[in-house]
């Protein structure tokens, strides 16, 4: 079997130039699996990355990573096999129970995960689930707001990388429980969208453990030679289903403790 061609710089340039438009447009596009592939993972990369350096030369700080397809519900219902990860900015960042503007998102779902926040970086080799636990400072209920770039969802894995792993929006709750006052792969989870239960799961439907998640997060992220660094925020994975939701919706996750973390769209 031959190996693909990897693709060019001009099919990274206008894969990151269609995407580009289609956030600053408000108008989903095309996949862009045509130029870059379904799996070229360094691909994929090379457009989530130039498409976060042009958003933190508009003024955006990167604070942080997310964790995508960790669930096995999640990659069943967007047909892949794999985690990937995405890069969290600023200007990502909802408060808890605040209001998403109308408009801000393009085909927006949401999904419960358990955060992390870092004290030491990730920056050594051989990082298991152990080593990884160590770095952390404290844990945290979180929602992520996915959204997608690409009509329909209709990606494939090169398509949900490239498009920083299909990130929108996150919330973090009020409540931080240190690092040795919770195990992640313990926790509950009940996710309800106008009061009324859409989603539940547990930590051991991320990976088997969101530690598992945070090392595999940590060596992926030091291989492509941009280590996690003390103070980011680390969104895990998906405890359960992602679920749709449209303006008017109030989400609102409880995860055993940690707490409740809401947001509501406008």
């Amino acid at each position: 079997m031959t190996t693909p061609a990897a693709p060019s710089m001009t099919a990274v340039a206008e894969a990151v130039a269609r995407l580009r438009a289609a956030a600053a447009d408000r108008r989903p596009c095309e996949p862009v699996r045509d130029l870059i592939g379904r799996t070229d993972v360094a691909a994929a990369y090379a457009v989530q990355r130039e498409l976060v350096a042009g958003r933190v030369a508009a003024g955006a700080r990167v604070v942080g990573r997310k964790i995508g397809l960790t669930a096995e519900a999640v990659q069943r219902q967007l047909g892949v096999d794999r985690p990937d990860f995405g890069v969290l900015l600023d200007d990502m960042e909802v408060a808890d129970g605040a209001t998403v503007p109308a408009g801000r998102l393009l085909q927006p779902k949401v999904e419960a995960e358990v955060a992390f926040v870092l004290a030491d970086d990730l920056d050594v080799d051989d990082i298991d689930a152990a080593r990884a636990a160590q770095a952390v400072e404290s844990a945290v209920a979180s929602l992520e707001i996915v959204d997608s770039r690409i009509r329909d969802w209709d990606i494939s894995f090169g398509d949900t990388v490239a498009d920083n792993a299909s990130s929108g929006l996150f919330v973090l709750g009020a409540h931080r429980v240190a690092r040795g006052d919770i195990a992640p792969a313990d926790v509950e989870m009940s996710m309800s969208v106008n009061g009324e239960v859409a989603s539940t799961g547990t930590g051991r439907a991320c990976m088997g453990d969101p530690y598992l998640a945070l090392a595999w997060l940590a060596r992926t992220a030091r291989e492509l030679g941009d280590p996690l660094r003390a103070g980011q925020v680390v969104l895990s994975g998906a405890l359960g289903p992602m679920v749709a939701v449209s303006s008017g919706d109030v989400v609102t996750a409880e995860i055993s403790g940690l707490g409740a973390v809401s947001v509501t769209f406008a």
